[in-house]
């Protein structure tokens, strides 16, 4: 007599929309791009975007990563180098020129609006409180807009509730883009309550996909028995996504780069799942995970549609003569 044995039930829930945005999306296809052109070497200054897998991928195409210019060869000055989707600091442009280097700028446009922010604020005889991680790459990029001393980085509430401004009545904020929206929420309320004239940015810093990935993990958290988020331990987004998933009612949420992270034992009862990725997360991983799952449960997809996101920013003029198929991103983006 055959023993067949039935897959407990899986239904998994998944946030639509995740993965990669429009300013991730751009800075791979610039790596790509320039790849085709140029040939390798590609020299990129800092992952281009926080994602071992993407890096890794690139790699293997020719990409070399760096962390400082200096560590380019003499020989391959003229090979292109990229700058990260997190922006850099005003000096890096400023020492590929005095090195003759020939520099692709991949950061992000929605940080470059905040780059223009940080700098408005400054040339309107505002201080810049910039409202960030510490050490995070983007608040780096920005704080290095302005000269020293012209930002102060305020992390926490603690932070906003002990700062002591040289002038109260000339503030402006600006933030990292990619920051819980409530917990920036309650900082800035904090700030707001201390200096009534503190002057908010022309337009809101937070990104777009950073608020989508939250509002997704937070339509459908609750009643989740786990909720994983596909990111890497060095994605601000990706961690923050985590955080919400908990604040919204999920059992337990946990942050994974691939399938093999994934504590089996320890999650073998559970019959709903939150499933998500970070904005720097590629689809081929959010695929590789379903069917890790599909090998133990009899799994049913649930898509949960919050938003839809158009948006869309084309590469630099001297990379746009190349053409990018769906065979160049299928490393990130999975079998078309």
């Amino acid at each position: 007599m055959l023993h067949t044995t039935t897959k407990p039930p899986l239904t998994v829930r998944l946030c639509q929309p995740r993965g990669f945005c429009a300013g991730v999306d751009r800075a791979i296809q610039i790596v790509v791009l320039a790849l085709k052109k140029y040939g390798a070497p590609v020299y990129v200054r800092h992952e281009i975007v926080h994602n071992r897998y993407v890096v890794e991928g690139l790699q293997s195409l020719g990409a070399v990563f760096i962390e400082e210019l200096s560590e380019i060869p003499a020989e391959h000055r003229q090979s292109p180098v990229v700058f990260s989707a997190h922006g850099v600091p005003k000096s890096v442009p400023a020492d590929a020129q005095a090195r003759n280097l020939f520099y692709l700028d991949a950061t992000c446009p929605l940080v470059s609006k905040v780059h223009k922010q940080a700098m408005r604020h400054q040339r309107l005889g505002r201080h810049v409180l910039l409202i960030g991680h510490a050490g995070h790459p983007e608040v780096i990029g920005t704080m290095g807009q302005l000269p020293d001393g012209a930002v102060t980085l305020i992390e926490t509430e603690a932070d906003a509730a002990n700062l002591v401004p040289a002038d109260p009545q000339a503030l402006g904020f600006v933030t990292q883009t990619t920051l819980s929206v409530e917990d920036t929420a309650g900082i800035i309320r904090v700030l707001k309550d201390r200096f009534p004239d503190l002057h908010a940015a022309a337009a809101e810093s937070i990104c777009y996909a950073t608020t989508n990935r939250q509002e997704a993990v937070k339509e459908t958290a609750a009643g989740s028995d786990l909720f994983l988020i596909v990111g890497a331990p060095n994605s601000s987004n990706s961690r923050r996504l985590v955080e919400v998933a908990e604040r919204a009612g999920a059992s337990m949420s946990l942050l994974v780069q691939r399938a093999s992270e994934i504590p089996w034992t320890d999650i073998a009862g559970i019959s709903t799942l939150g499933l998500s990725a970070g904005a720097s997360a590629p689809e081929i991983i959010v695929d590789e995970i379903i069917d890790a799952f599909r090998q133990r449960f009899d799994v049913t997809i649930e898509l949960a549609v919050t938003a839809t996101e158009t948006e869309d920013f084309p590469v630099m003029r001297v990379l746009r003569d190349v053409e990018l198929t769906a065979a160049d991103m299928a490393f990130v983006n999975g079998a078309a």
